[in-house]
């Protein structure tokens, strides 16, 4: 299964007055496990962004004044994403906004440009959260918290950063393991886990010393007593059945 985790920044809250998207951030999954592939864009709105914008995600209009518009990667965009199921934490903005540009781009082509939901399918996180965690704060900082994924350098949002945090949120919400994190053999005393993908690690017994705990004469009278009691109330302790 191909799943693409995807995020947008914008100039503002609504496409009705006119805002835009400036960024978009997507990272690939493919059978629950990230690629590495990833679709990162700046882009110039051609508008100015609302100063309660920036203050969320710190991108300014000189920043954004060399970026391309909309236009110039609409098709790389479309053609990442076709076919995949898409992964977004409060889908309706998300998906409501490349509408948007969609629209927009396909009035300047004179031809109709596909929306989102027509060649990709849509998972929402936020509709997710709340369904596992009713009446809780279901932000993706909160999640990030419930599910202990690490958001420290979260100081504001970006588009690529979140959808790579999403990511790890959705594979921990959904019962996935992310990675798996084991000494390698060759590691010095102190020196950080090295991430290991399908290597089997042995472990050397020559030192291990395993204690053996015997069950003592009063636990084992104790033991068949309770068989014993077993025994009255039902067809017989399965011990004793698999011992005959």
């Amino acid at each position: 299964m191909r799943q693409i985790v995807l995020d947008t920044e914008t100039t503002g809250l609504e496409t009705s007055d006119g805002h835009r998207v400036i960024e978009i951030g997507c990272v690939e999954l493919i059978n629950r496990r990230l690629t590495g592939r990833h679709f990162h864009q700046y882009i110039n709105p051609q508008r100015e962004v609302d100063p309660g914008a920036m203050e969320v995600h710190g991108i300014t209009n000189e920043f954004l004044q060399d970026k391309p518009l909309f236009s110039a990667i609409a098709d790389e965009f479309l053609e990442f994403i076709r076919g995949a199921e898409l992964v977004i934490h409060n889908a309706p903005f998300d998906i409501g906004f490349l509408d948007y540009e969609l629209k927009l781009e396909g009035e300047r082509r004179a031809e109709e440009l596909p929306n989102i939901e027509s060649i990709c399918s849509v998972i929402d996180t936020l509709i997710m959260a709340r369904r596992k965690h009713p009446g809780q704060r279901n932000t993706l900082d909160a999640l990030c918290g419930r599910y202990d994924v690490d958001n420290s350098s979260r100081d504001l949002h970006g588009a690529l950063l979140d959808s790579e945090i999403l990511a790890d949120v959705y594979l921990a919400m959904t019962g996935g393991q992310t990675a798996l994190m084991l000494q390698s053999e060759n590691a010095q005393a102190g020196e950080q886990s090295n991430w290991i993908s399908g290597e089997i690690v042995r472990v050397d017994r020559a030192d291990l010393a395993l204690f053996v705990r015997r069950a003592s004469e009063q636990e084992e009278e104790a033991h068949e007593a309770y068989l014993d009691l077993l025994d009255t109330k039902s067809d017989g302790a399965i011990w004793r059945r698999r011992e005959s």
